[in-house]
């Protein structure tokens, strides 16, 4: 029986597998974004819950940016352009009101040179330290048009009865935690340089490590963008959820 499930499974195409897994992480984060920022009742006794919230939140948030990073690959739908530039789009805008259309090209600049003083991602100045590099990356990618964007997505939750404390906790507590977690375990530790060095010209390495649970944890930590980073750059058009695929083939 399981045999067979197991043939069953892999004989999904893998742009339903995407667009499926996509669709449950977007699901899930519109859910958790609609019903805490408009319900949440702050009592002592739902602070744990409301901590479980901002973390599961964090980790979609994540999920948000992935699925637009697999857009820009042309991985998701491959053949159907519009339909993931209009969902990358829509990612990225509910995740923290970024736009699609700039960081398209700058990561396709970032693959072509990656750690290199061409690639947009890498603070060539500093390839060591993570505060540097940090804020150098936080302010190449957030402008003032998406503070503008954030500001009056507020100004309209609170119109339609929203407060604001629960847009801060419920939307920009995690989008910055997200920030983070991409940062850290997408760019700066599969890029920064150290005594270690390269496998190749892709300057990137994976980080998922070995022993038990070492794929959960490359999916928790970055949805395999830090645990198969390497591998994302040896295959870009690789959805995320195969990147696994990548090394066991080679």
């Amino acid at each position: 029986m399981s045999h067979r499930l197991v043939l069953r499974f892999s004989a999904i195409p893998d742009t339903a597998v995407s667009i499926a897994l996509a669709a449950g992480i977007v699901t899930a984060w519109l859910a958790i974004h609609v019903g805490a920022i408009f319900a949440w009742e702050w009592q002592w006794g739902t602070a744990p819950l409301a901590v479980l919230l901002i973390a599961v939140q964090t980790w979609l948030s994540v999920g948000l940016f992935i699925i637009a990073h697999d857009c820009m690959h042309g991985s998701l739908a491959p053949g159907h352009d519009r339909v993931q530039h209009a969902l990358g789009t829509f990612a990225l805008g509910a995740y923290a009101a970024l736009s699609y259309r700039a960081m398209l090209p700058a990561h396709h600049r970032h693959h072509a040179a990656p750690g290199s003083s061409e690639d947009p991602d890498f603070h060539a100045g500093n390839p060591h330290a993570l505060l540097p590099w940090f804020a150098a990356f936080f302010g190449r990618y957030y402008t003032h048009g998406q503070i503008v964007r954030i500001t009056l997505v507020a100004l309209l939750y609170m119109a339609l009865g929203a407060r604001l404390v629960n847009i801060a906790a419920f939307w920009a507590v995690p989008a910055v935690l997200a920030l983070v977690q991409l940062f850290v375990f997408g760019t700066w530790l599969p890029h920064r340089h150290g005594a270690d060095g390269f496998a190749d010209h892709h300057n990137a390495r994976s980080l998922r490590g070995g022993g038990r649970g070492a794929m959960l944890r490359s999916l928790l930590a970055c949805f395999h963008f830090g645990g198969y980073h390497h591998e994302h750059h040896l295959s870009p058009g690789t959805p995320w959820w195969c990147l696994p695929r990548v090394t066991r083939r080679r």
